[in-house]
Parts: C-alpha cells; sequence; structure tokens
C-alpha cells in the first residue's frame, strides 16, 4: 500500500501562541497550514515530518505549542532540528511522542534516515563524523530503499559536499527531503533527488520557478513512497 508523508517545514513557533514573527503569528500560520494540507490530500498521511526550525525563540514553551498541536491527530511524527532550535528542549517536549533526528524509521520498504545538522550558536548546518559513522554503520546491512531528511541543504553545511559523496550517493538514496530554504526546490546530483520544502511560515526570494504558481504562498509537500521504490511528489501550497 502507498506510504503517504506530509512535510512541512520551517514554522519557527513561539512560547507565546499570540506572538509575531515575520509579520505574522506562527502559530496561527501552522495550525491553519497544517489543517489546510491535511484537507488537500483527502486522507490522513502515514507519517508527518517537520524539517527543522521548529521553536524560532527556543523555548519549551513553544515546543508545547507544537506537541499540542500535532498529538491530537493521532498520526505519526518525525522531527528535524534546524539552527533555530534546542535539540534538548526539543527532546524532552517531544521525545516520547515523535522521531527526533539522528533516528532511522523504517516504512513500508523504505528506510527513512533522519539526520541532525543543528550546529549550536550558527545558522550553517553539520553533521557530525560520529553520526555519518553511525549512519553508514546501520546502514550497511540494510536493503530497503533509502530516503533521507534533514534540515540544512548540502550547500548550508559545513563540508556538505563530503556527506552527498560519502553517504547519499555510496548507499543510492533514492531521496533526501530538506528545510531551511522556505521555497520549494527541485536538484538532482548523481541520480538522488533532493527537495527543498516550502515554509509554514513565510517564504525567501524563490530560485526556481514554483510548479503552481505561487512562490509567495505558505506550501509543504506530500511524498508517496510505494513498495516497489516507485515515488512521488506532490508540492503543496495554500493561501496565507
Amino acid at each position: 500500500m502507498t506510504f503517504l508523508l506530509l512535510q512541512l517545514s520551517d514554522p519557527h513557533l513561539l512560547a507565546n501562541p499570540q506572538g509575531w514573527f515575520r509579520g505574522v503569528q506562527p502559530k496561527i500560520r501552522f495550525d491553519q497550514g497544517l489543517k489546510s494540507a491535511l484537507s488537500q490530500i483527502g486522507r490522513s498521511p502515514n507519517l508527518i515530518l517537520i524539517s527543522g526550525d521548529l521553536c524560532q525563540d527556543e523555548t519549551w514553551g513553544g515546543y508545547c505549542q507544537l506537541r499540542d498541536l500535532l498529538i491530537p491527530l493521532g498520526i505519526p511524527i518525525a522531527l528535524l532540528p534546524g539552527n533555530h532550535d534546542n535539540p534538548q528542549l526539543l527532546r524532552s517536549c517531544l521525545g516520547r511522542f515523535a522521531h527526533i533526528a539522528p533516528s532511522l524509521i523504517s516504512l513500508e520498504g523504505w528506510l527513512l534516515l533522519l539526520l541532525d545538522s543543528h550546529l549550536p550558536g550558527e545558522i550553517d548546518g553539520w553533521i557530525s563524523p560520529v553520526q555519518i559513522r553511525w549512519a553508514e554503520l546501520v546502514l550497511q546491512e540494510k536493503t530497503e530503499n533509502l530516503l533521507m531528511a534533514m534540515h540544512h541543504p548540502p550547500e548550508d553545511q559545513r563540508d556538505g559536499d563530503g556527506l552527498m559523496a560519502n553517504l547519499v550517493l555510496s548507499k543510492s538514496a533514492k531521496l533526501v527531503l530538506l528545510g531551511h530554504i522556505h521555497q520549494h526546490r527541485r536538484q538532482v546530483v548523481a541520480g538522488t533527488t533532493l527537495l527543498g520544502c516550502p515554509s509554514s511560515l513565510v517564504q525567501f526570494v524563490p530560485t526556481q520557478i514554483c510548479p503552481l504558481g505561487f512562490p509567495d504562498r505558505a506550501g509543504g509537500r506530500l511524498i508517496e513512497l510505494e513498495p516497489d521504490g516507485s515515488w512521488r511528489e506532490t508540492l503543496l501550497r495554500w493561501s496565507n
């Protein structure tokens, strides 16, 4: 049966549920976006992935906002720390309820590898050699199709090109899901497709044409995974 993965990204939640950031209210915007995405999909996804920058002010209250929005849905959750995150608070608040990077999740005929690119005090990302070695070890005995997710694109990581060469391409990952850039992006590197996700908050200036013609709208992405290793992706947009 087709496995549905809903990716949302960069909600930048705050401890204050009525707080403002970049001219909008993150909690309200994320709640509306989550509902819009689920409505567009038409059936409950098998997993919701939120690919980083979860909590702009890196507070316990911000992660509580995320928890209170997601847990009532009853849908499995995967979370990536971004540069605007506190991984320790994230794990304390949501570790019982969600898969949090670094983690390996078995899907139906697929493996989802969550990598943590958070680098304390820095905007750029970094995936440590220890984490890369762990990922290589856990994948050695795996034969399933590989899907990866990390917050920072390789160009925004220290030694991101090395990561791609050593881990993604060596395992022939079919797909890599990214956050951080607040826009749609699609590129193919040596047969591996990298997909950047729009933000549920606000969008940065696009570097590629939005296939739907709405580059300024909040959005997400639906990934459909088939047991035979094939996949499809659908860009989602909704009114701000």
